[in-house]
């Protein structure tokens, strides 16, 4: 007769510390009694996570460090936007791969201000990711910096509209889908770090005597550009 196996011990705190949290509170349970539920030491949670808040966010450092990994891995022809689009898709999965511990999870920060504050800061490390892998392909951009910095914040802002919806739906419908069309309108307005002064775009240069008259100069341009879309 077989007999199913233990949970890993870093799955059995995370499991004995929200049973705790939804039976006593999150600020009535210690680490104490979460490694007593757990049946380990209390060095062996502190192995795993650095302090009680930790516990609630447990894949976060992992999932982090992977995409920081997949912004590497980039060519230097590939759009960086697309990229940085790509790996939020990674972060959204780390929630809509365990739905009900994500509900629960969300629950629970609602009403505890510490996590709420621990959550944003979590945030804002993947924030300060996306812009600085943004900020190394769009140095030779005017203003690099700054539009790096804003289309990472497009991008946490697509993602964080569509979690919060997911997550107060309980979980109910395709996130993935519902973050597709929020990234689309980050892509159409920052795609290939774009947006104002995109270097793609055409640049038509005319030159005209000083006292031309107005009609001759905008025939030129008019020329330059070559027919427009109601001329073919």
């Amino acid at each position: 007769m077989s007999f199913p196996s233990k949970p890993p011990m870093r799955d059995a705190l995370v499991e004995a510390a929200f049973r705790l949290f939804l039976e006593r509170g999150y600020e009535q349970t210690t680490v104490e009694d979460i490694v007593t539920l757990a049946g380990v030491g209390r060095r062996s949670f502190f192995r795993y996570f650095p302090s009680k808040e930790g516990v609630v966010f447990p894949d976060h450092e992992r999932r982090l460090a992977e995409v920081t990994e997949f912004l590497s891995g980039s060519g230097r022809g590939e759009d960086p936007v697309a990229r940085v689009c790509e790996a939020v898709r990674l972060v959204l999965r780390l929630y809509t791969d365990n739905p009900t511990f994500s509900v629960q999870r969300y629950r629970l920060t609602k009403t505890v201000p510490g996590l709420r504050a621990y959550e944003l800061s979590v945030v804002w490390r993947y924030e300060r990711t996306f812009a600085g892998h943004l900020r190394e392909r769009l140095a030779d951009r005017p203003d690099g910096a700054l539009r790096a910095d804003v289309i990472a914040a497009a991008v946490v802002a697509a993602h964080n509209n569509v979690l919060r919806s997911w997550l107060r739906s309980e979980g109910e419908g395709d996130a993935q889908v519902a973050v597709e069309r929020a990234l689309a309108y980050v892509r159409e307005a920052f795609g290939d770090g774009g947006g104002p002064d995109r270097q793609d775009e055409d640049v038509v240069v005319v030159v005209s005597r000083r006292r031309a008259p107005m009609w001759q100069v905008v025939r030129e341009i008019e020329s330059a550009l070559g027919p427009g879309e109601e001329d073919r």
